[in-house]
This record gives C-alpha cells, sequence and structure tokens, in this order.
C-alpha cells in the first residue's frame, strides 16, 4: 500500500498513535510452524536454548522420582534416635545413583549420599556432622530425629502429569533442565526466525574509513545486530546497500525470499532520496506510516511479496533503536510464539527533569541509579541523534502525549533493556 491518509504517512494525515500501529503490525504477523526437537541430541541443543515451546508440557513422572536424601549421613529409623545418643549398627552404603533397597532393623542405620534413594524401611536422615564415633560396623547418632528429617519426597515437587511449562514459554536454561528431569524427550518448539538486516544510506562508510565531507561510519549495522541478539534472534544476514532503488528491489527480493523478516533502516522519510520508502511503495502488502512518536516517527511496515515481513526504520540510531523496541522486537516475538511479546513497562521515579513534545509519545532513552531511579541519558530536544549518550542508555522513559514536562520526583513509566 503507498503511503495516503489511511496509513498515516499523506500529507496531511494525523500521525498514527504507536499503540495502534503495534496492533496492525501483531496483526500482521503469523507464528512461525513448530518443529520437534530432541532433549537427548547433542546437535539440537543450540536450536533449543531460547526457542518458545508451541505446546504444553507435563510431568512424566513425579519430581523427584522417589523418596530421597537431602543431606549425606545415615538414614535411620527415626525411633531408633529417640534416646540419642545412641550407637547404631551400620549395614553398609546407599550412593546416589544406586538401586540398592537394604532392610533396616531395630538399631540399624545404613550410610547415604545426597540424592540417594531413602530404604524403604527408613524414614528420616541422620547428618553425617551430627554423628561421631564412627568405626567398621557401628556409628553413633548425637541428635534424635523425627520422621522425615532431610528427606525428599517423592512427587513433592511435581507429581506426575502436572504441568511444567506452558506453550508460548521460552526454553531459558533453567526450563530446559526441569523439562529434561521431569521426563521429556523431546519437545515441540517455535525456532528462532531467521532475520535480515538490510542498512542503506549513501553518507555511510565502514567504521574506521576515512571520511570526506558529508559522510559518517556506519553504525546500525552493529546495534541492530546487537539489539537482536540481546533479544535472543540472532541476525542470520547483515548487509549494507547503496541508495540505488534497483539495487534496493533486488535485496529485497532476495531477502526477503530466503528469511523470515527483514529489518532496514534509512530512507523512510517523505524526501526525494528516500529510496526505500519508494522502493516499498511498490509493495502492495507495505504501508508508510507517520508515527505520534518521537524519536522514530517515519516507519514502513508490512510483507514483502517475496514472503517475509519487512521493518523499515529510520537512519538516525535512536530513532531506529527505538522503533525496533516497541515494534519490530514485539513482532519477532510473537512470529516465535511467545506469550508475552511485549516486555514489562515498569514505574521509576525520575531524578532529574525534561521537556516533552505534546500529541506525541516520547520514547526517551535513560540511565538507571542503584534504587531504580531515572534520568535521561541523552539531551530530550535532540533524541535521535544523540549516538554518543545513547551508548549509555539502560531503558527507555515512556511519556505520554498528554505530559509536556516531567519534574523531578515524578513517577513514569519506563521500559528497563539491561539490569
Amino acid at each position: 500500500m503507498a503511503p495516503d491518509s489511511r496509513s498515516g504517512a499523506g500529507p496531511g494525515a494525523a500521525p498514527v498513535p504507536p499503540e495502534e500501529h503495534l496492533r496492525a503490525v501483531l496483526q500482521l504477523v503469523r507464528p512461525l510452524p513448530p518443529v520437534q526437537l530432541s532433549l537427548a541430541e547433542p546437535g539440537d541443543f543450540a536450536a533449543l536454548h531460547g526457542a518458545v515451546l508451541a505446546q504444553d508440557v507435563d510431568a512424566a513422572h513425579p519430581l523427584p522420582l522417589w523418596e530421597n536424601s537431602a543431606m549425606d549421613g545415615y538414614a535411620v529409623r527415626a525411633a531408633d534416635t529417640a534416646q540419642a545418643p545412641v550407637d547404631l549398627q551400620v549395614l553398609g552404603v546407599v550412593p546416589a545413583g544406586s538401586g540398592a533397597d537394604p532392610v533396616l532393623g531395630p538399631g540399624q542405620t545404613v550410610r547415604i549420599m545426597t540424592g540417594a534413594p531413602l530404604p524403604s524401611s527408613a524414614d528420616a536422615v541422620v547428618r553425617v556432622e551430627d554423628t561421631s564415633g564412627f568405626h567398621p560396623g557401628t556409628v553413633r547418632i548425637n541428635t534424635a530425629v523425627q520422621p522425615g528429617r532431610d528427606v525428599r519426597r517423592a512427587g513433592e515437587d511435581r507429581a506426575a502429569g502436572a504441568p511444567v511449562a506452558l506453550a508460548g514459554e521460552p526454553l531459558t536454561a533453567a526450563r530446559l533442565s526441569a523439562l529434561a528431569a521431569a521426563g521429556a524427550a523431546a519437545l515441540l518448539v517455535r525456532p528462532a526466525p531467521k532475520i535480515a538486516v538490510l542498512v542503506t544510506g549513501a553518507e555511510l562508510r565502514t567504521p574506521g574509513s576515512a571520511l570526506s565531507r558529508g559522510q559518517i561510519p556506519e553504525s546500525n549495522s552493529l546495534l541492530l545486530a546487537g539489539l537482536l541478539a540481546e533479544s535472543g534472534l540472532p541476525a542470520a544476514t547483515v548487509e549494507h546497500c547503496p541508495d540505488d532503488p534497483g539495487l534496493v528491489r533486488q535485496r529485497l527480493d532476495a531477502l526477503g525470499a530466503q528469511h523470515d523478516a527483514v529489518i532496514s533502516t534509512g530512507g523512510v522519510g517523505p524526501g526525494e532520496y528516500d529510496v526505500m520508502r519508494q522502493v516499498l511503495e511498490q509493495e502492495p502488502e507495505v504501508r508508510a506510516v507517520r508515527l505520534a512518536l518521537r524519536p522514530g516517527a517515519p516507519q514502513c511496515v508490512g510483507r514483502l511479496r517475496a514472503g517475509a515481513l519487512v521493518f523499515a526504520l529510520p537512519g538516525n540510531p535512536v530513532s531506529a533503536a527505538v522503533g525496533f523496541e516497541l515494534f519490530v522486537r514485539p513482532a519477532l516475538r510473537a512470529l516465535q510464539g511467545h506469550a508475552s511479546p511485549r516486555r514489562p513497562v515498569l514505574r521509576s521515579t525520575v531524578l532529574r527533569g525534561w521537556k516533552s513534545p505534546p500529541g506525541r509519545l516520547q520514547a526517551l532513552p535513560v540511565v538507571f541509579d542503584e534504587h531504580g531511579g531515572c534520568a535521561p541519558a541523552v539531551d530530550a530536544a535532540s533524541i535521535s541523534h544523540s549516538v554518543g549518550g545513547f551508548g549509555a542508555a539502560q531503558g527507555y522513559a515512556l511519556i505520554g502525549p498528554d505530559t509536556s514536562q516531567v519534574r523531578p520526583g515524578d513517577t513514569v513509566d519506563v521500559l528497563r533493556l539491561q539490569p
């Protein structure tokens, strides 16, 4: 769709509210088809970690599987310790991984290691530090214990059939460990989407190159590849393309056929040299928008004829980063089937005030103190090109369109990107 008043990009059109734009973006998303990966196959681990579950997973067996010892010590019948100190006969040892189930009679015990199955005839464990005088065949128990002391009950963590993880949850290291412990052998997941980054701009040069008047170092490829990596979504392809309509068209066609999503920076404004917007005008399912947002108002979004979703962001690095955080990241997470595509909005106390443009959502890069208070990382009057200060940013303060002045002590919404 070419820019027009319905898309929010035509002359005189009212800017599109960011929330409305995000809803439209998420409506474009069709979650990736799930694949089955094995927990037992080492080659599948890289794809499993960070993937998103496509179905609920229940425990195949109780957790723990059996009653076992929570400590190194001695498995006892609690009644035998009531008159402690008392000497008990040691029948042997039960290490972790043993299937032995020695029978304890009155006055008898076995040494037991942490995690080892508790003998069926025992009902408690005496910690090794509560014993003394060990001799071959006997041990002195110095402390009386009650039944159940230092015993992990079968199923006390999860009963067989109880849910362990739900569809839409990401597979973190801890969640993968829990699923393996609960008996899962294979998981139906949605893997990370295949993402391309396409940076445009005639003025851009490789970092470290000698610069002529009007030229600047190209940093958006590092920015977007880094933002993707920090979101657990590595970029499969990163390219730079000159501001040539034919070349841009060629690269969009190729990348769109080989990837699930293409993210571009630069050339989305209304000017005669804004090549990305001009090329995307020929895409019937892509629309240009002007958002009620600062920074990052001009953007293009939609689905390429080649198949991939396309997110065309402004060339200014801070504007591109804001567009990524507010719209692209949620869409990519929805593509992977995340139950919660958006980052949670937190509240923060303002340490140093600033002005905000009325009628627009302001996404101001901020830093946080040790108590969670926030202060601007950049000059609020020139956010989009304040790359130097942006390097220290830990998140964004989100200031609504009805606020023009933010004062110290105010409480504001924030997105926290770093701890």
